[in-house]
Order: structure tokens, then sequence, then C-alpha cells
């Protein structure tokens, strides 16, 4: 299973998500599967491919080439897909991926993550979706979701079309068990 993974660029972050990344990527790999991600080397990106990589698994980069500067992108991709646009990248990973993980991230991660929730809902695709909410962090937007839903602004199937775990382990039981 090639699992693609959703995540933060910065590396200003609390190292509690880094590690999160890095046991999340080690699993991945040791369990077998592939690793699909935006191609970065910071951040959750960094640190999930950096755990995949510690274990030898296989490694899929997607970035448009303007990220393709010193220090931006990972290394010690098996492969590495450069794309003209976000959009493209989005696509790539989208087809290549049998799976999501969406781990704490800005509004890129937020934009993957609606993104790929949208087209679920509208029937374009049934791969699983989880959300690894280390500390909590995801806590405010599943929040948002449910207000959307008592608003009558969503169905309260949308809440039914992604799981959330709060650690590394957990979020590959749900996807071996899915």
């Amino acid at each position: 299973m090639n699992i693609c993974v959703y995540g933060a660029s910065s590396n200003d972050i609390n190292n509690a998500y880094i590690k999160a990344g890095e046991q999340l990527g080690e699993l991945i790999a040791q369990r077998g599967h592939g690793l699909v991600f935006g191609g970065g080397a910071n951040g959750m990106m960094g640190a999930v491919a950096r755990g995949m990589h510690a274990f030898g698994g296989r490694i899929i980069g997607v970035a448009p080439e303007f990220f393709n500067v010193d220090g931006e992108l990972f290394e010690n991709c098996s492969e590495m897909i450069g794309t003209a646009t976000m959009r493209e990248r989005k696509r790539i990973m989208e087809e290549r991926a049998d799976a999501f993980v969406v781990t704490p991230g800005g509004i890129g991660t937020f934009d993957e993550f609606f993104e790929i929730l949208t087209l679920k809902n509208l029937g374009l695709h049934d791969k699983p979706v989880v959300l690894l909410n280390t500390l909590g962090y995801f806590n405010s937007m599943i929040s948002m979701l449910e207000n959307a839903v008592a608003e009558g602004f969503a169905s309260n199937r949308i809440m039914s079309l992604f799981e959330v775990k709060n650690d590394p382990q957990a979020v590959l039981e749900c996807l071996d068990n899915n």
C-alpha cells in the first residue's frame, strides 16, 4: 500500500510533532508500505521521510519545480516527481496513494485534507483518510466540522469519511484494518 502523508514543511514546531512524524515513517516502512509525500526535507514532511529512510522504505516525493532549491527537498527519495504546479502535485499524490494520513500542518495541509475529504464525499475515491491528532492539534478543526454539521452546512456523513487517531501506531492499525 502507498500511503500519502500530508503535513507541515516548517521546522518551527514543537519537537513532539517531529518525533510523531518520524515514528509514523518508521512504522510505514516496517510494515512494508510505501510513502507518497510532498517531497519536503523539513517539518513533518521531512520527519516522516527520515523515518521511512531509516528503515529502507520506498519514498515517492512529488514537488513543484519551484521548490527545488537548496535544502528544501528530501534528498533520499526512491523517486522524485517534479511538477509545474501545486495542483498537479496534489493530483499525482492522490493518484499514487492507496490511503491518506494528515499530520499537523498549516494552510497547505488544510487545503490537502479538505480537497481529499471533498473528493471522498463526492464519491470520487474511497480511500481511507486518517488524521494524526498529535497533541490534539486537529481538535478545533474537528469541532469546526461538527459545527458545520450542526448548523446544516454539511451532512452528518462527512464525519464518517475520516478517522482520528492520536498516535502513529493507532494510525497504522487503522489503515491495516481498513
